[in-house]
């Protein structure tokens, strides 16, 4: 009995020593994950109950008065419809075109070549896709009012005008981002085992069949991935809206981060009522990701 105390003694010592040695290992980088991650998340939430403004020494704590400020703020409510009609309307696309050309790219003889070339749009800054986009769709010299033009149809002023300028930030998007999820999905598509589609064969099924029968469902973990990372990146989106229509024409393209941007750095500096924004902004982010996860959870297990 004493020599087996003594040996979940020294057991227990050498758990205690292994996990002081994995927590040193790990300290620079919580050190520097709570400095630059978690201190500025406080921070802000701290303001967002506060008067906080620039030029002022001191903040007031005003509760929930920011909060309760956004219900009366009409361009908040634009832009927070903006922001869902963008999510809702750019999701399909992305969904569907990177998956369609993983597909067909998984038994192509040149997939290497072209999964770069469809990647390639990705490693570009979103700077660098609004310029490239402004060129293309400028209704003077821009390629696709001169082919317009050329077919005999009128040119448009695309980011000019309310009824298409949204779309044609979605339409912008789709382009920067196909490749990025591509290639996940032929990662997917990859680890679905050859055996399957062969017993599927087997079994009559042709290709659409088995598409539907064996490469969907085994697919349900990366369409989960995919579906909740673009969800959470939509509702952030800010760089193609700054470069491309400053929110405009009127308030047509205004997204949340744009409006909260504008807040905080454009009109008179409202740290306060800016926090709140983004911490609204992160509930309802939560809020649909926790509700992704539950409602598809159950259909991703295989």
């Amino acid at each position: 009995m004493p020599r087996r105390g003594v040996t979940r003694a020294r057991r227990a010592g050498v758990r205690r020593r292994d996990a002081l040695i994995a927590y040193l290992f790990l300290a620079p980088g919580l050190l520097l994950f709570g400095a630059f991650r978690v201190y500025p998340l406080l921070e802000g939430l701290w303001l967002s109950f506060t008067n906080a403004r620039l030029g002022r020494s001191a903040y007031a704590w005003v509760g929930l008065a920011n909060y309760a400020r956004l219900l009366d703020d009409t361009r908040f409510h634009t832009s927070l419809w903006n922001t869902a009609f963008y999510t809702a309307a750019s999701t399909l696309p992305i969904l569907a075109l990177p998956l369609a050309l993983a597909v067909l790219l998984n038994r192509g003889a040149l997939r290497t070549a072209l999964r770069s070339a469809f990647f390639f749009p990705f490693t570009l800054s979103v700077v660098t896709v609004g310029l490239t986009w402004l060129w293309l769709l400028d209704p003077v010299v821009g390629p696709f009012s001169y082919y317009l033009r050329a077919l005999g149809l009128p040119a448009r002023s695309w980011l000019a005008d309310p009824s298409t300028a949204m779309w044609a930030i979605i339409a912008t998007t789709v382009w920067w981002v196909t490749g990025y999820y591509l290639v996940i999905y032929l990662a997917g598509l990859q680890d679905i085992p050859r055996e399957l589609y062969e017993a599927a064969a087997l079994d009559g099924a042709g290709g659409w069949r088995s598409f539907w029968a064996v490469t969907l469902p085994l697919l349900r973990p990366v369409l989960l991935f995919v579906f909740v990372t673009h969800i959470i990146g939509s509702f952030q989106i800010f760089g193609q809206v700054f470069v491309l229509t400053q929110g405009g024409p009127g308030d047509a393209t205004r997204t949340v981060v744009q409006h909260l941007y504008e807040t905080a750095f454009q009109n008179f500096f409202h740290f306060g009522a800016a926090s709140a924004m983004a911490w609204v902004l992160f509930a309802v982010i939560v809020v649909f990701s926790v509700l992704q996860f539950r409602l598809l959870r159950g259909h991703t297990e295989y």
